[in-house]
């Protein structure tokens, strides 16, 4: 498969099949392609409106046969309504504030990572990652990434989010917090930063990868309305109730 482009042909590849991380007994695999060169920002551009992910300088979706259970989605920022609940939320991190800083791995945010996979995700491959590791997720990248640091009054890092920035809109890449302040929401209200953000700087959307509706991880992302998600390569407004587990 390839991507023709006034450059070079754009090659894509499937991976071999893997257990699902979101849904027990399913097998995934996925599509990729090398995100590099001079228009690596406008290919990321065009693979993110068709529901493509980034991690690293590889673009991936899932092509899983029989399985459709990751729908990409996002979020219109100028007609995001928040509703009481994520009202609430906001008004409980109204003491944070968050940083925008250069997308540079330090000692303090990967202390942070640690103690919060050890909590969240203690089985999975991320809890074992070395500083160096991390570092590679954070710099390892051919856009413009940036990470967002909150904290609290006392300068205690609370929280920290990693994102792109597109033509049109930000994309959530991975978002990490103190796992012991569950009362905050405190990865609710990143995506509540990052929409505001995304109004202030005139852009659309907020990219949040995929939503799972059979995983309670996963199926919190369609809590914020509206919101669009990519079906049959046409973004739509998303009608059902959702579950509004909290993002782990």
């Amino acid at each position: 498969m390839t991507y023709k482009s006034p450059r070079r042909p754009q090659f894509f590849y499937t991976t071999a099949p893997l257990p699902c991380p979101y849904v027990a007994g399913r097998t995934e695999r996925k599509v990729v392609t090398e995100v590099a060169g001079p228009d690596a920002e406008a290919l990321h551009d065009r693979l993110s409106r068709a529901g493509f992910r980034r991690s690293h300088n590889i673009a991936y979706a899932p092509v899983c046969p029989s399985c459709q259970a990751c729908v990409p989605i996002r979020i219109p920022a100028a007609r995001f309504r928040p509703d009481r609940t994520l009202r609430r939320i906001a008004c409980a991190n109204a003491g944070l504030e968050g940083f925008e800083v250069p997308a540079r791995a330090t000692a303090e945010q990967f202390q942070l990572f640690q103690r919060y996979q050890r909590a969240r995700h203690g089985e999975g491959d991320m809890a074992t990652m070395s500083f160096y590791d991390y570092r590679a997720m954070v710099e390892d990248t051919p856009i413009e990434t940036f990470l967002v640091e909150f904290r609290d009054p006392d300068d205690r890092l609370l929280g920290a989010c990693l994102a792109d920035r597109l033509g049109d809109g930000l994309s959530a890449v991975y978002s990490f917090f103190v796992p012991e302040l569950d009362r905050r929401s405190l990865g609710t209200y990143t995506v509540l930063w990052l929409i505001e953000r995304a109004r202030s700087l005139g852009l659309d959307f907020v990219y949040l990868g995929y939503w799972v509706p059979e995983s309670r991880k996963m199926s919190y992302k369609a809590r914020f309305r509206p919101s669009e998600i990519l079906v049959h390569g046409a973004w739509r407004e998303l009608t059902q109730k959702v579950e509004t587990t909290e993002p782990g």
